[in-house]
């Protein structure tokens, strides 16, 4: 059986986690900035010395492809290298240098499967800097127009299409040109439950759905000490109203509805001012798509009665919505057969995070690979996951990928 070299990966992941690098040993790489530049030189840098034909698309999702007996469709694996501002070394970044391992290996064996093998990586998958999130995955899929994910602006108004400009991302390939034959993502869980079970794999089944929903809310600023309660127009109470809200909300309807408001910026955030501006985020997530609605329509609704009985008004701008994603059931039993032929233990779970892979299930048969995360630390400086987890999910990964890519 071919193997990989665990200490290159290790190595590798080191040399990106340089890029950015942040105290407390994680990064921050947001998307199109210099430091992602950096690291895509890098991994480019990389694929180049392995031999491999290099594209760079339109919405700068960057495709390295390993040429296979038959011109055929490839069997494709990758994730993405930006993060969140506090992220951690291993979300995204595990799956792209898995993928060039596996082609180091390949090489160093001479072997050349049946159908070329790609590794890729998507720009703008977090969505910490421009939204909606996985991007580049949603534009290769044609899940939204090239022209809109280049008009997506940062906080500060700079867009998508001027900043892949700026660091030399903006390529020509059309995004989505090759289809893939299938589809293998590589990840860290990013939560606490492979940990705990003590579990060395997760099969992945399915992608939760994603709303993410920001808020605006406008209200009177008066003094905070002469301002009877009665009288107050006060933005930061809805916001504050709301964050209890959504908790009570997840706890209520239980099962996988998770809820969390992320983001709060107030105005003019003083002390002795009642606020009469508040901007919050509301994340609601749910592997059940009826019951996202669900939780949409009772956050929508507790709002607007909040803002009638305090006289405020809202605007709402929906970020990023996602429908919950089944992945392929012959490729998730495929990744659990090579797991237990590993004599791993396995556990088939959802995935409460998006990925990449739930963007590209549209356009060919699709699943993940899930190893653990010390304590379901994730978009942590303390990110973790130990070596011989790193070293069991890539060794998944190859098997699962040599199959496919000996495939007809």
């Amino acid at each position: 059986m071919l193997r990989l070299d665990d200490r290159r990966l290790l190595g590798a992941l080191d040399d990106l986690a340089s890029i950015g690098a942040i105290e407390g040993g994680g990064c921050a790489r947001l998307a199109l900035t210099d430091e992602d530049k950096a690291g895509r030189d890098l991994v480019v840098g990389w694929m180049n010395a392995l031999g491999l034909a290099v594209t760079v698309d339109a919405i700068g999702n960057v495709i390295g492809m390993r040429a296979g007996r038959e011109n055929l469709a490839p069997v494709m694996t990758g994730s993405h290298i930006d993060t969140v501002r506090t992220g951690g070394r291993y979300d995204g970044n595990y799956g792209v240098l898995a993928g060039l391992e596996i082609v180091r290996a390949l090489n160093e064996a001479g072997v050349t499967t049946r159908r070329p093998i790609a590794v890729g990586v998507f720009t703008n998958e977090e969505g910490a800097r421009f939204q909606p999130d996985m991007m580049g995955s949603l534009v290769y899929v044609g899940g939204i127009g090239l022209n809109e994910a280049h008009a997506a602006a940062d906080k500060d108004g700079v867009s998508v299409g001027d900043e892949l400009r700026r660091i030399g991302y903006l390529g020509p390939a059309k995004p989505g040109a090759v289809k893939p034959h299938a589809f293998v993502e590589l990840h860290i869980e990013q939560g606490p439950i492979l940990d705990e079970e003590k579990v060395q794999i997760g099969v992945v089944e399915s992608v939760q759905g994603i709303s993410w929903t920001e808020y605006t809310v406008t209200g009177v600023s008066n003094h905070a000490g002469t301002t009877p309660m009665r009288l107050r127009r006060d933005a930061g109470y809805l916001a504050a109203s709301v964050n209890l809200f959504v908790r009570k909300l997840a706890w209520e309807m239980g099962g996988d509805q998770v809820a969390t408001v992320g983001s709060l910026a107030l105005r003019p955030n003083l002390i002795n001012v009642v606020p009469n501006r508040a901007v919050f985020s509301v994340d609601l997530r749910n592997t059940d798509e009826a019951k996202l609605k669900q939780a949409e329509a009772r956050v929508a609704a507790h709002i607007s009665e909040v803002a009638k009985a305090e006289r405020v008004e809202v605007e709402a701008k929906v970020l990023a919505r996602f429908e919950p994603v089944i992945f392929d059931a012959a490729l998730v039993d495929r990744v659990e057969h090579h797991a237990r032929a590993l004599s791993l233990t396995t556990r088939r779970m959802p995935s409460g995070a998006g990925h990449d892979a739930q963007m590209m299930q549209r356009l060919c048969p699709t699943a993940m690979i899930f190893v653990p995360s010390v304590a379901g630390l994730s978009h942590n400086v303390k990110e973790h996951t130990e070596a011989a987890d790193l070293a069991a999910g890539a060794q998944v990964l190859l098997n699962v990928m040599l199959e496919l890519a000996d495939q007809c």
